[in-house]
C-alpha cells in the first residue's frame, strides 16, 4: 500500500566514528579519528551543517578494523555536552544491558540534556562477541522476542510509577524510577531487515533504520513496515543507511570509492561478510540484511555504497529527495574525512535537499488549491 511521502523535511543522521578504523573496513588513509576530542568537535559541526542526529555504536570486542571501541552511553553524553540541538541515539545491545540500568542511564542523561537524548536497540549479529563476554547467544527470533520485552520495559519503566512487568526475560514488582526522562520521552531506534525485525519495529519502536538499497529496494519494507505499524495504530518512522563521497565532479567520487574498494582489507571483509550472512541465514526465511550483499558492499559495514549517494551534490540532492518519495524520513551518513565531509555536506548538499523539497511541496499543494 503506498503511502505519500511525509511533508515534513527529510532528517540527517550521521554515524559517531566512536571505534577506530572509520566506517570501512579498509586500510586507505583517513583522516577520521575513533578519539573524544575529534569527536567533540565533529558534533559541533555536524550541528552547524544541519544535522538532527548522531549515532554512537556499541561494540565490545575487536574486529574487522575496529581495534578500539569507546562505550556508548557514556560517550553520548560526551558529544551531548559539547552541543546544544543535537540529538544523540546510543546503541544498546540487550545482554550485555537490563532495562534497569538502561532506564536509569538515559533517564538521567535525558535530564542532563534536555531531552536530547535517544537510543538504538541492537538486537545483535555477532555471536563470536557474546561468546567473548559470557553473554547466551539465543536463537534469531528470540533475540528480537528479548529486544521487544527490553524496548516494553524501559517504556513502562520511564512513564510508569508502581511499574509492574512479567516477560520471558525480564521481570518486574512495583517498580517506579525517579527522576523519570525529560520530555519528550527518548525516542527509539531499531534496525534489521528479518520478518522479526519489522514486526517489531511496528509494535513497539519509533524509528526503523534499513541497510543501504535502491529506493526500489527500500519501497517494499517500507510499506511493510508502515501497513504492520498502522494495524498497530501506530506510526514508525523510517531511516536508510548511506555512505557519502560528495565531489565537486562525479568522476572524483567514483575515484574515491574505487580507492576505498581498492584498499579493502579482503581478510576482514570475508570474515565480515561470513558473520553477518550467518545471521541472517539463522532467521526463519533465511534472509537478513547482508543477505545479497557482494564483497564490495561489505566493505562499508551496512551497504551504505548501495544507496548511491555517491557523486556531485546536485546528484546527491535528487537521490535523497528521490528516497524521501519512497517514504524514507531520514538518512543516516558515513564519510571518509569526517569532519570536513560533513561540513561539505552541510554547505553544499543540505542546501539543495531543502530546495528540491520546497519546489515539490509547491507543486503538491497547487491542486488543492486550484
Amino acid at each position: 500500500m503506498f503511502q505519500p511521502p511525509s511533508p515534513e523535511p527529510i532528517r540527517f543522521a550521521y554515524w559517531v566514528p566512536n571505534v577506530s578504523g572509520g566506517l570501512v573496513i579498509s586500510r586507505i588513509p583517513q583522516r577520521t579519528s575513533w578519539d573524544a576530542a575529534y569527536n567533540r568537535r565533529l558534533a559541533q559541526i555536524a550541528e552547524e551543517a544541519g544535522f538532527d542526529y548522531a549515532l554512537t555504536q556499541i561494540r565490545f570486542t575487536a574486529g574487522y578494523g575496529a581495534e578500539y571501541q569507546h562505550e556508548s552511553v557514556a560517550f553520548s553524553h560526551a558529544l551531548l555536552a559539547a552541543t546544544t540541538r543535537l540529538k544523540v541515539i546510543a546503541a544498546l545491545l540487550p545482554g550485555p544491558w537490563n532495562p534497569t540500568l538502561a532506564a536509569k542511564q538515559i533517564a538521567t542523561i535525558s535530564q542532563l540534556s534536555e531531552g536530547r537524548i535517544a537510543i538504538n536497540v541492537v538486537s545483535g549479529w555477532f555471536s563470536g562477541e557474546f561468546r567473548a563476554i559470557g553473554e547466551p547467544w539465543l536463537d534469531h527470533d528470540e533475540r528480537y522476542r528479548r529486544s521487544e520485552e527490553f524496548i516494553r520495559a524501559l517504556r513502562g519503566i520511564w512513564t510508569q510509577d508502581d511499574f509492574t512487568f512479567r516477560g520471558d526475560f525480564y521481570r518486574y514488582a512495583n517498580y517506579t524510577l525517579k527522576p523519570k526522562p525529560a520530555e519528550p520521552q527518548p525516542e527509539i531506534f531499531q534496525g534489521g531487515s528479518s520478518r522479526a525485525a519489522r514486526d517489531m519495529a511496528a509494535r513497539v519502536s519509533d524509528w526503523y533504520f534499513t541497510n543501504g538499497n535502491t529506493p526500489e529496494g527500500i519501497r517494499a519494507q517500507v510499506e511493510d513496515v508502515r501497513a504492520k505499524a498502522a494495524a498497530n495504530a501506530r506510526r514508525v518512522r523510517i531511516g536508510v543507511n548511506a555512505f557519502v563521497i560528495a565531489r565537486d565532479t562525479e568522476a572524483e567520487a567514483r575515484a574515491v570509492l574505487q580507492e576505498i574498494i581498492d584498499h579493502a582489507d579482503p581478510e576482514a571483509v570475508k570474515a565480515f561478510g561470513h558473520e553477518v550472512k550467518n545471521a541472517g541465514r539463522a532467521s526463519p526465511e533465511g534472509e537478513g540484511n547482508w543477505a545479497k550483499s557482494s564483497f564490495e558492499d561489505l566493505v562499508q559495514y551496512n551497504d551504505g555504497f548501495k544507496t548511491n549517494l555517491i557523486g556531485t551534490p546536485d546528484q546527491i540532492a535528487e537521490r535523497i529527495v528521490a528516497l524521501k518519495e519512497v517514504g524514507v524520513d531520514l538518512a543516516l551518513l558515513a564519510f571518509l574525512h569526517f569532519q570536513e565531509e560533513v561540513q561539505y555536506f552541510g554547505e553544499q548538499v543540505i542546501p539543495r535537499v531543502r530546495a528540491l523539497e520546497a519546489v515539490r511541496d509547491a507543486a503538491a499543494a497547487r491542486p488543492a488549491a486550484a
